[in-house]
Order: C-alpha cells, then structure tokens, then sequence
C-alpha cells in the first residue's frame, strides 16, 4: 500500500436550532446584522447532557457504518476538538468507550479550527509508517459552552456539531501532502482562555490574515497534490464566516469547484466544520466519489492545514 484514502464519512448536529431571530431576543442583534456581517441564519445548539464525546460519536459512527465496518476495525482514534472540558479521559479515549472500540491508540488534537486537516494528516502518516490500520479521524466541539452569550460579537457565530471520516491504507494515494503551519506570534487574534474558558478574537485581524495571507497557501496545498485548483471539485473551507469563505474560495482560483458554504445553516463549528461541512456535501451528491477536493483549515492559533483528498 502506498498511501491513504477516506472509506467513508459521516456528521452529527444536535436537534436544537438556534435563530438569528431567537438571538434577537437574547441580545442587541438582529437578522439583518448578522446576515450583513457574517452570512449566518441558523446554528445548532447541544444541550448541557449532551458532552463533546456524544456528538463525536454519533458522527463517528454513521461514517463506521457508511464503511461497512465495525468498532472493532479500528486501531486509531483522533479525535480534533477545543471544547474537552476535562483533562483525562481525553475525547478520543471516551469516543472509543461509546463505540466500543476494543483497544485503540486514542488522542486529543487542539488546533481549533484547523484541528480536524491536522488530524487527517496525522492518520495518513500514521497508516503509511506502518502503525496504524485504519483510524477514525472525528472534529467535535461544543461551542456553545464556551461561548459568552451576552456578547453579540462572538455568540452570532458559533454553533455545535461533530463530523468523521474512516481512513484506511489504500494502493493509491486519496489524500495529498498536507500543508501546514501557523503564526505563533499572533496566536491572541482567536482564543478560547480563562476560567470558565470563553471563546474571544479580533475580527478584523482574522479576516485580514485569511483573505490575504491564506489564498497563496490553499494554492500550494493544490501543487503538492499534483492538481490546479481548477482541476478541484470541491473546496471545503473552515466555516468561519461567509464573508472569508467567499472572497478566500475564489482567490484560490477554484474555478471549476462547489463551495461548502455550511456556515449559513450551522455557523462556526470549529474543528467539525470542514467534516461536518465535507460529509453534507458527500449526502448530498454534490461532489461524487473520487472527486478531488480541497480540505483547509484555519483559524485558531493562526494555524493553517489543507490537503487535496478523494471523495469516498
């Protein structure tokens, strides 16, 4: 086997829809501002019994069954998130617990938004150095519990959800070098700090950075891949805000692609939202098995991660 690929993929959102007219109610807003500023008009909110880890495994197991696999095929779990409240068990440890998983390597990855491609690329290096078989690679956060909702700067935002994809070795590569970074020095312009932990960035400089610094390297991620970007089928950014998605997408030159543009229905979901947003466009036929598409990650430590992966 000389490389990776996605068997399958799958998401998860709890059934609680949250408004913008609802938020209207809850803080000075209205749908109007919110539309106008960030392009979002409903997200999904977990309720207080329902922990990172549950939405993660629902996630994870819609895309076990969309596999044809079992628990018990898996040896790896990654679990992207910003979100775990606790320390130990991690997320990956009480995914495989809920799933029944019976013995896997389980790790947490924090890079927030960007957390979910940094998590795929390091299944595909595990599964290619020979010490893993196949891996769940799952983005979850529960964003509205580290949201401060009298802010209407950050609480318009955010919404919570959980996506998966199954990655197994394959003849032939499915998922491109990653391309990956970050920059340390700004890493105040996102944060999610303090007791209680409270999500806080500066718009301004975070759009500024992601509409100029990030085109360049979206295009970069397409040439290790082999590929132009018009050659992509589909381009999956972080859902952050339509306002970057938008004017990011079409700096990379992407032609020929669909957009995931899921920030409209589910808001920012951090980690899950370029699974979430990949696995919708899958459901629905939007991009058809073996299509290339760009994954890129951004956002929180300024970190940076996309890779051209095959859809399953």
């Amino acid at each position: 086997m000389n490389g990776t690929r996605i068997a399958a993929v799958g998401h998860y959102q709890p059934a609680k829809v949250l408004t913008n007219e609802d938020l209207a109610g809850m803080v000075d807003t209205s749908h109007e501002w919110i539309t106008s500023r960030v392009g979002i008009k409903t997200r999904h909110i977990a309720g207080p019994d329902e922990p990172v880890d549950e939405l993660a495994a629902h996630a994870a197991a819609k895309a076990l069954a969309a596999a044809g696999l079992t628990p018990a095929d898996i040896d790896l779990v990654l679990v992207a998130t910003s979100t775990a409240i606790d320390r130990s068990p991690n997320m990956a440890a009480r995914v495989s617990a809920r799933l029944g998983i019976p013995s896997p390597a389980a790790m947490d990855v924090n890079v927030v938004c960007a957390g979910f491609t940094h998590a795929l690329a390091t299944a595909d290096h595990t599964i290619r150095a020979g010490a893993a078989v196949r891996a769940l690679v799952i983005g979850a956060d529960k964003m509205s519990e580290v949201t401060d909702w009298s802010d209407r700067t950050t609480c318009v935002l955010v919404g919570d959800g959980a996506g998966a994809a199954v990655v197994e070795a394959a003849e032939e590569p499915g998922i491109g070098p990653v391309l990956w970074g970050s920059v340390p020095e700004m890493g105040h312009a996102v944060r999610i700090e303090g007791t209680p932990p409270r999500f806080a960035q500066e718009g301004q400089s975070v759009y500024r950075w992601a509409t100029t610094q990030l085109p360049p390297i979206a295009r970069k991620a397409c040439e290790k891949a082999g590929l132009t970007p018009a050659d992509l089928a589909g381009v999956v950014l972080h859902q952050a805000n339509l306002r970057i998605i938008e004017p990011l997408a079409e700096k990379i030159g992407a032609v020929n692609a669909v957009v995931a543009r899921d920030v409209i229905q589910s808001g920012n979901t951090s980690a899950a939202s370029i699974p979430l947003a990949f696995s919708k466009l899958v459901e629905q036929g939007a991009v058809r098995t073996g299509d290339p598409v760009l994954l890129f990650g951004f956002g929180g430590n300024l970190s940076y991660a996309g890779q051209v992966v095959r859809c399953p």
